[in-house]
């Protein structure tokens, strides 16, 4: 050894920086699985949103071909 030593104080410090990051790490990735949880709902959403829109049209086209029968009469 050269004599050289790491002071206690900064060993000390990076490990509470290296617990922090750890703990931050952990935070930032239940707080990215709940967005991605809510962007699947919102894909559902949207799929049934634009189900809703098709049968939509489809019931109002029906109703009018029987409003020109009716107008036939």
């Amino acid at each position: 050894m050269d004599g050289r030593r790491i002071p206690v104080g900064l060993l000390t410090a990076l490990a509470v920086q290296a617990i922090g990051g750890l703990i931050w790490a952990g935070g930032a990735a239940a707080r990215i699985a709940t967005l991605e949880e809510r962007v699947a709902e919102h894909q559902q959403v949207a799929e049934r949103l634009a189900r809703l829109e098709t049968q939509s049209e489809s019931t109002r086209a029906a109703v009018e071909r029987i409003e020109r029968r009716l107008e036939e009469f």
